[in-house]
């Protein structure tokens, strides 16, 4: 993996490929149950959970030449969290966020998010942009309604522990039904 991609800059936001270097704050980050009220089950426990996911980012900015970044506050370095597009069986952007609870209520989701729609954009305009989240996570719908993706999908969470979870597909348009397929099944 090489850290030649140049960071992409918000107006407070620092966006990088993950690196080995960020796996102790992005564990703590995955491993706090804070940010993981509404799906307790996929919080880490083990550093190697962590890890996986890494090098899961990184294959794919190897492979697509674009995925998730590590944000940070520009002015002080402290990570803010995780976020951006992942090429999801070469048919969608999936659009993930995840922020420290401390980053919360801030607008940095839609910096984030303004970040990822145009990298997607610029990579494959073809492409459409999905949040796929929790209909009990309001504070991720609200982020994905602020985008301006509406709702094209809701259905149950297939393999979710709880089996009254439900699920929402948000897109910046109308989706094909072999994307839905990459989301839903």
């Amino acid at each position: 993996m090489t850290d030649a991609t140049p960071p992409t800059l918000t107006e407070r936001l620092t966006l990088t490929r993950p690196t080995d270097r960020d796996l102790p704050e992005l564990h703590e980050l995955h491993a706090d149950p804070a940010v993981w009220t509404h799906l307790p089950s996929a919080r880490h426990t083990a550093l190697s959970e962590t890890c996986a996911l890494i090098e899961r980012y990184q294959a794919g900015w190897e492979a697509n030449g674009l995925d998730v970044w590590v944000a940070r506050d520009t002015a002080t370095g402290a990570l803010v969290g995780i976020g951006g597009p992942s090429l999801r069986g070469g048919v969608a952007w999936n659009l993930y966020y995840r922020l420290a609870p401390a980053a919360w209520g801030r607008g940095y989701a839609q910096e984030l998010i303004a970040a990822a729609r145009a990298a997607a954009s610029a990579s494959a305009p073809d492409l459409p942009v999905v949040a796929f989240l929790l209909e009990h996570n309001d504070g991720s719908r609200r982020a994905a309604e602020r985008a301006g993706l509406e709702v094209v999908w809701r259905g149950p969470d297939a393999g979710n522990p709880d089996p009254d979870a439900v699920r929402l597909v948000f897109a910046d348009r109308v989706l094909s039904d072999e994307a839905l397929r990459v989301f839903v099944g």
